[in-house]
């Protein structure tokens, strides 16, 4: 049945096509990329960059803020946080509780495995330690495996926080 004419005529029919491949990547590569010294990329002017006059940034009060936040408006955000963690105490979901956050200390919650890139941001979760976590978690503790994107109004933060304070009393 496989005499050495069809064997021979199946390598070659391999090796034609492979030479055909070589030679289309040949001929597109010749086309398409760039050979030379043309630059890649071009720089677009956007104009002048703004000057820094020395003047510092605002600070903001986290604690007078935190101090007129309102809890009511901090119970609809929860909404972003139950998806993992739960208020109820001892009750772990796909992140630790959070009941009686603040002030706990960090990474203390038993039976839940820490990543461990939380002791970046002290020993007891105060306010602004919260503040900071909720608002980018990746960028206050590198290595979280905390998968949430943050939340980017701080009036919002400050509310859920002082709505987990007093759901926690």
């Amino acid at each position: 049945m496989f005499d050495t004419m069809v064997i021979t005529k199946a390598v070659a029919g391999v090796c034609s096509a492979l030479l055909i491949f070589l030679l289309g990547m040949w001929v597109s590569e010749t086309i398409y990329l760039p050979h030379g010294e043309a630059p890649v990329a071009y720089a677009i002017d956007i104009g002048e960059a703004e000057v820094d006059d020395g003047e510092p940034a605002e600070e903001v009060d986290i604690a007078e803020l935190f101090a007129s936040a309102d809890p009511d408006a901090g119970e609809g955000l929860w909404r972003q946080c139950r998806a993992c963690h739960v208020m109820d105490e001892g009750v772990n979901g796909v992140g630790p509780y959070l009941h009686g956050v603040v002030g706990r200390e960090i990474s203390s919650v038993d039976g839940f495995n820490y990543s461990g890139a939380l002791t970046q941001l002290g020993d007891v979760w105060t306010v602004e330690a919260l503040n900071a976590f909720i608002e980018n978690p990746r960028g206050a503790a590198p290595g979280t495996t905390m998968g949430y994107n943050g939340m980017r109004g701080l009036q919002d933060r400050l509310n859920l926080i002082a709505w987990m304070e007093r759901e926690s009393q």
